[in-house]
């Protein structure tokens, strides 16, 4: 209900969505030679195959307004139509302002209100929560666009094979709007346990231990990751989301069309999808050929899914999400049909490293061209 109504509030559902990912593709040819690893340990571990990484220039604002603007254009709308802009990110362009608001003036979003939501790889879903709150409300907002994006390579120790070998770049973005009845999201839960906020961390650069010549020493800028006690939450926090959210709505996993969740990890996600009961073909994984791209994870691969026909109006999927502080979250959507278009480079085969700094003279071939996709339902 509206408290300030007493009416129902109206249901908000996705009305497209857009990603972005950037042009430099880190195979594990390049990941291993650089942590010390053979290719066979980072498949056989992890399952992720390619990775792609911002160009020097490029900073999260600038993939945010890419997603975005992939998603406006699914969607048939202008940037001039949103209300809202809710940037999700854990490397934002600078400890101030709002990530949100360059990605705002980037793409000339005038009338948007904008600000950032930070909770890590499950900040997508929280940021959905703000968004979709505002807009049920009521008001004057009818158009949201919701963005997760990370820049993570830009705080990578490349010989750090707990990371190094994960951790990737890349945006993804839905437009939320109101939509019909019995669609779009509900029965949204949200926790943290913040005695865990030490297990992935970034330390350096905050206000606890400000840059200076020594966080730069001690590498302080980089991603730390405790690899065991995150793979411990994730085998604990991942089926719990799954089997409450079903509980809770009195569902079963024939009542769900797709199973959403953060990539962290591919090898992971599949054993523990397949010990739940999750049909291959309704568990989306995509981080075998993205890496962990954080808060733009969850929403890619649904744009994924999507992109793929593999949902259609009317289907029921449930997302789940879980990262650093730790925090995690759930939700069902009904999906209406959304449209998606996907920005990326062109195809490179499995393995391929382009190289690490093309030289000037290279042929432009070496370096993968983006290319943009369109899908409609």
């Amino acid at each position: 209900m509206n408290p300030a109504t007493d009416e129902p509030r109206r249901p908000i559902g996705i009305r497209s969505m857009g990603t972005y990912l950037p042009s430099r593709v880190r195979g594990n040819r390049e990941v291993a030679r650089d942590t010390g690893v053979t290719q066979e340990w980072i498949v056989e571990r992890t399952g992720v195959r390619t990775r792609h990484a911002a160009a020097p220039h490029e900073a999260a604002s600038d993939m945010a307004a890419s997603a975005v603007r992939a998603a406006l254009a699914a969607g048939g709308l202008d940037a001039a139509d949103l209300g809202l802009l809710v940037c999700a990110t854990s490397t934002p362009d600078e400890l101030g302002p709002s990530t949100a608001c360059r990605v705002q003036h980037l793409l000339g979003a005038d009338h948007a209100v904008a600000l950032d939501v930070g909770a890590a790889c499950s900040g997508w879903l929280f940021a959905v929560k703000v968004a979709h709150d505002w807009l049920a409300a009521g008001g004057r907002a009818r158009y949201a666009a919701v963005v997760g994006v990370e820049a993570y390579s830009k705080f990578l120790d490349p010989h750090d094979r707990g990371t190094s070998v994960l951790f990737a770049d890349g945006a993804a973005a839905a437009v939320l709007a109101p939509v019909g009845p019995h669609q779009g999201f509900t029965d949204f839960e949200f926790g943290s346990d913040g005695s865990l906020a030490d297990s992935v961390l970034i330390p350096g650069g905050g206000s606890r231990h400000p840059a200076s010549a020594r966080t730069l020493a001690d590498g302080s800028h980089h991603i730390r990751m405790d690899g065991r006690t995150v793979s411990r939450f994730i085998r604990d926090v991942f089926p719990r989301l799954v089997r409450d959210a079903l509980a809770r709505n009195r569902l079963t996993l024939d009542d769900i069309a797709c199973v959403i969740a953060h990539q962290p990890n591919p090898v992971l996600l599949r054993r523990l999808s397949r010990q739940l009961g999750i049909p291959d073909e309704r568990f989306v994984v995509v981080g075998d050929t993205v890496g962990n791209i954080g808060a733009a994870s969850a929403p890619y691969a649904l744009a994924t899914a999507a992109a793929r026909h593999a949902l259609t109006p009317g289907d029921r999927v449930l997302i789940s999400v879980f990262g650093a502080g730790m925090t995690w979250g759930s939700a069902l959507l009904t999906w209406t049909g959304a449209p998606a278009v996907r920005i990326r480079p062109t195809s490179l085969p499995d393995e391929a490293d382009p190289p690490a700094s093309p030289s000037p003279t290279a042929p432009a071939s070496t370096a993968p061209a983006p290319r943009t996709e369109q899908y409609t339902p």
